[in-house]
């Protein structure tokens, strides 16, 4: 029997409301199967909503998403699909190593700021201390 997940058990999982879940649902990005009123997710919508949430803390866009699981589902089904899905990766791999640059260069000015900061405070401190004697 394959493993399934209700929406609760996946929202608990994830922290997210079911109301999330049911939006990507809504936008194509999962595809529980019905049995009466319930939604019954499979592994594959699990790893799915996993990589989808991942991609919207990276800065990608739902459709942006969609794309790269309809590119990858086109890809398994149709090898002609496999050069498109390779660009794409290509692509988001870029876009991904310049932010991971950014997030170098920002990190850097951050702990600059900070010991300016703490530099700042020391300084205060001493005035305060030789104004007080």
């Amino acid at each position: 029997m394959a493993l399934v997940y209700t929406i609760t058990a996946l929202a608990k999982e994830f922290q997210l409301t079911t109301r999330a879940i049911r939006h990507y649902e809504d936008e194509g990005l999962l595809q529980p199967v019905r049995e009466g009123s319930n939604r019954l997710f499979s592994h594959r919508d699990r790893v799915r909503l996993k990589l989808a949430l991942r991609c919207k803390r990276l800065g990608f866009s739902l459709s942006e998403t969609r794309e790269l699981f309809s590119l990858y589902d086109k890809a398994r089904d149709e090898p002609a699909h496999v050069a498109t899905l390779l660009a794409t990766l290509k692509h988001h791999r870029a876009l991904l190593e310049q932010k991971r640059e950014d997030l170098a260069v920002m990190l850097n000015e951050i702990t600059f700021f900070e010991q300016q900061c703490r530099q700042q405070l020391a300084s205060q401190r001493d005035t305060a201390v030789d104004r007080q004697k």
